[in-house]
């Protein structure tokens, strides 16, 4: 599996070693190339990028199997709103078979709105970041999640532990 990782933070590098351990391959989006040191130290491929330019990212989506959409420590805004959707969009016609998002509410009802559209399997994170081992445990599930539900299907939110 190749998942595309926008957002995440430093918890996504943590997220980035247990997937990598596993032998799945992550794209790591950055907008920095200061950051490719910890990304590919952690097992990940570097992928410049900005999500606020989401025709940046079009490449990236290349033979990805799970889109994370990691945003929770982005303010409420367009990363939430017309970015998110802009990408929704770009996944169509693509190998995504599905899609986690941790962010606001409004993202969520945007995310299950483009993911019922798209028929695309979704899944809902909301798990504090700041118990960073609970936090990529709830993301490998919410992988699992979307994996194992049929598209077309959605996927029910993943709570926080």
């Amino acid at each position: 599996m190749r998942v595309l990782l926008v957002g995440g933070g430093k918890p996504g590098l943590a997220l980035t070693r247990t997937l990598t351990a596993d032998g799945h391959a992550v794209r790591f989006v950055t907008r920095h190339e200061g950051f490719r040191g910890d990304i590919e130290a952690a097992g990940g491929e570097c992928y410049i990028g900005d999500p606020d330019r989401i025709g940046s990212l079009r490449y990236g989506l290349d033979n990805v199997t799970v889109l994370l959409w990691l945003m929770g420590k982005a303010p409420a805004g367009d990363l939430h709103g017309s970015r998110l959707t802009m990408m929704m969009e770009r996944t169509i016609d693509t190998t995504v078979r599905g899609v986690v998002y941790e962010g606001t509410a409004d993202g969520a009802a945007e995310i299950a709105r483009m993911a019922e559209y798209n028929e695309i399997p979704h899944a809902i994170l909301d798990a504090a970041r700041d118990q960073e081992d609970t936090w990529v445990a709830a993301v490998l599930s919410a992988i699992d999640g979307v994996l194992l539900t049929p598209r077309g299907s959605a996927t029910s939110a993943v709570p926080a532990d």
